[in-house]
């Protein structure tokens, strides 16, 4: 029996073949059109349907650079199942290098959303209908906020999906955090809807870092090989196991003024051991940041400008340090490595 064409915006999809869609979404104030830009790749064979998407926030693109290399991958030819590939959800924001819609809402705070809510809404809702429930497993792309960076994780909630737990185990980042679901996000949505989902969380907000982007595009096809879409998961080379994390905090500025880091992206810190420093700019006040427990820095700000309070060092804990240490540094040493700069 042949297989049945993927609908959306009322395009179809022939089986064995790729098309990009342009998804309406609104109008600018010039009345010019902007659309979600899709482009579905339909195999032959059933399989699942997996959603692929970056640019929930606008300004976080490295995703946008791992859909692009992911539909350039020649495994493609032989997919069984169903790829959407979205590069861009939040279109506004990206056009405006904004984290946010023009009405100031942050788009993954915005679900299931609501066609007769505000912007945000209306866009979570289109997006919803349009894509998201059209999927059976979904691989969300982000990156720290701006002036903010993070070392290549994966986000997810364990222990509810055993599918999102192989998701992640697939995946091959060195860390995995046991996320609680925030409300109003895709996760939290999808989650609560029974499709397996995966954050995947690496590098700096309006920046390009080969080494978050490199193994965010082995992680989704490694995904892709575990689900069944790709052939060939027994020729390739296992993933290194992921860390657990038990949990994370933020270490914080003690004082306003001019951070000094002392520690790198990466880095295994002890309880109590000195982060970096904040001094005003003559050096009058001082303050030091201190870890508040034994870990790994797994994101960290970049601009060394900072107020009291702010969050500078993202500390994730674990039950064994030396295997996650072991981790961290395996697949560093398989990749370009962030730069030697503290910033």
């Amino acid at each position: 029996m042949a297989r049945a064409p993927f609908e959306m915006a009322d395009m179809r999809v022939a089986p064995g073949t790729r098309q990009q869609i342009d998804v309406p979404v609104a109008r600018l104030y010039t009345h010019a059109p902007l659309y979600i830009p899709v482009e579905i790749v339909h195999g032959r064979q059933a399989g699942p349907v997996l959603l692929v998407c970056g640019g929930i926030h606008g300004d976080e693109i490295n995703g946008v650079e791992i859909v692009r290399r992911l539909l350039r991958s020649r495994q493609l030819a032989r997919l069984r199942g169903t790829l959407i590939a979205v590069p861009i959800v939040n279109v506004f924001g990206f056009v405006q290098h904004s984290r946010y819609l023009p009405d100031r809402r942050d788009l993954n705070r915005c679900f299931p959303g609501s066609e007769s809510g505000s912007l945000g809404g209306r866009v979570a809702a289109l997006f919803r209908e349009q894509i998201v429930d059209q999927a059976t497993h979904i691989i969300d792309l982000h990156t720290g906020a701006i002036h903010r960076t993070n070392l290549p994780q994966i986000r997810a909630q364990l222990g509810s999906n055993d599918e999102t737990e192989r998701m992640a185990s697939a995946f091959g980042a060195p860390i995995v955090l046991n996320a609680e679901l925030r409300e109003g996000s895709l996760r939290h949505y999808a989650q609560n809807r029974g499709t397996p989902v995966l954050t995947y969380e690496a590098g700096e907000a309006l920046r390009f870092d080969e080494w978050a982007i490199t193994p965010g595009v082995r992680g989704v096809l490694r995904v892709m090989r575990r689900l069944g879409m790709l052939s060939g998961e027994h020729r390739h080379r296992a993933p290194p196991v992921a860390e657990l994390a038990t949990g994370s905090s933020w270490a914080r500025a003690p004082i306003d003024g001019i951070l000094r880091p002392q520690v790198r992206l990466g880095a295994r810190v002890a309880k109590g051991e000195r982060l970096g420093r904040v001094a005003d700019p003559f050096g009058n006040a001082e303050g030091e940041v201190l870890s508040m427990a034994d870990g790994i820095v797994i994101g960290m700000g970049r601009l060394p400008l900072v107020n009291e309070g702010e969050a500078l060092f993202h500390i994730a804990r674990f039950d064994v340090i030396e295997e996650a240490e072991n981790a961290v540094e395996t697949f560093q040493s398989s990749l370009e490595p962030p730069p030697d700069s503290l910033y």
